[in-house]
């Protein structure tokens, strides 16, 4: 017989449990305290870990009745995190084991408020662990914990979509899924969905296949100082334009990046301005939230105009060692930013929409600026 499970994290919440183990009917689940700990937060990312704490007691659940394959699913979940079982007594006597967090690894940052995490985690986390538990006898609890970020990263992005703002004069019709595959997954995804649609007659159509890239969410701004006229582009090769045979590879564009699991747009957007430029903004004018290309990609863009002081400059090398980045930025003028586009230049299409709503609301925020 497998001993008890005491749960002090995440896991508490019902529907993420259910998320990991599948049905859970069979489970005798009560509340448990274990005394001699404390339930911290981790600055890393939004869970929590257990540590030895003489004057304090965590409290949580004791779960009874967990199978071996049970522990199996738990064990690949928390893998990815690198907590393992250890031995612990609770307050009523009940021996049991508790997933503990590899030493040195998370720093710890006050104590963790569990309804508070339900409340702005709880529904990311589930989605997270619905496609965790997807590569489950694919890959290794190690290849997950590589693909954590952009797993977090997907599923908040599913959260953002029900926050759409579009939608107006559209059919609100009906999708049938009859099977869905996801032939590659690492740090992007692909699926290939096998479905049925509502038409505009109203019948449904055949049954038809459709893969989809999937890819988080992403904030691009164009970064635009009315006192000088002059805009920031960013250049770096792209491996898309590698892909189609293009012989430019290196191409200009919005300062851009994903957004983080949880993070708004608008951070993200001045978090990547500072990576890539090294610029902070001021203001910042939301100018479309769009898909880049809603045929074949989830990949949703939020585009911003931001006010900076632009320096003189025309050029700076920047980004993130860590990701890799190498990237040039370039100053220039409003009017060259136009003819770029007018001689079809540039093959970014953010760049082009920010470019022509500049074009229309420049003189306004030029005289706000005083010029």
């Amino acid at each position: 017989m497998t001993p008890p499970l005491f749960l002090f994290g995440t896991l508490r919440h019902t529907p993420l449990f259910k998320a990991v183990l599948g049905d859970i009917s069979h489970l005798t689940i009560n509340p448990a305290v274990l005394r001699g700990f404390s339930v911290l937060s981790v600055a890393e990312g939004p869970f929590p870990m257990i540590q030895s704490d003489a004057t304090a007691q965590a409290e949580g659940l004791c779960i009874v009745g967990l199978s071996d394959e049970d522990y199996a699913k738990l064990d690949y979940y928390e893998g990815a995190f690198g907590y393992s079982l250890k031995p612990v007594q609770l307050f009523d006597g009940t021996k049991a084991q508790v997933y503990f967090p590899p030493p040195a690894t998370w720093t710890a940052q006050g104590k963790w408020n569990f309804d508070q995490w339900a409340a702005e985690w709880g529904q990311i986390s589930i989605l997270s662990a619905n496609e965790v538990m997807q590569y489950r006898g694919i890959k290794t609890a190690d290849e997950i914990a590589q693909m954590f970020p952009m797993i977090r990263a997907r599923a908040s992005s599913t959260v953002n979509a029900t926050r759409s703002k579009h939608g107006v004069r559209t059919l609100p019709g009906h999708v049938e899924v009859t099977n869905k595959r996801r032939p590659y997954a690492q740090y992007f995804a692909l699926d290939e969905f096998d479905l049925r649609h509502t038409k505009f007659n109203g019948s449904m159509s055949d049954t038809v296949t459709r893969a989809v890239f999937r890819a988080p969410d992403a904030a691009l701004v164009l970064p635009y100082d009315p006192h000088t006229d002059r805009v920031l582009l960013v250049e770096q090769i792209r491996f898309g334009p590698f892909a189609r045979g293009d012989q430019t590879l290196w191409q200009l564009e919005p300062v851009a990046g994903r957004l983080d699991a949880g993070e708004q747009p608008e951070q993200a957007a001045r978090r990547e301005m500072m990576e890539e430029a090294g610029l902070a903004l001021k203001e910042m004018h939301p100018v479309g939230e769009v898909y880049c290309s809603p045929g074949t990609s989830s990949e949703f863009y939020y585009l911003y105009l931001g006010i900076a002081d632009l320096p003189d400059l025309t050029t700076r090398i920047g980004g993130l060692a860590a990701e890799d980045e190498d990237i040039r930025s370039h100053v220039i003028g409003f009017e060259d930013l136009m003819q770029l586009c007018d001689r079809f230049e540039v093959a970014n299409a953010p760049i082009l929409i920010l470019a022509f709503w500049l074009a229309r609301h420049r003189g306004r925020l030029r005289t706000a600026a005083g010029k």
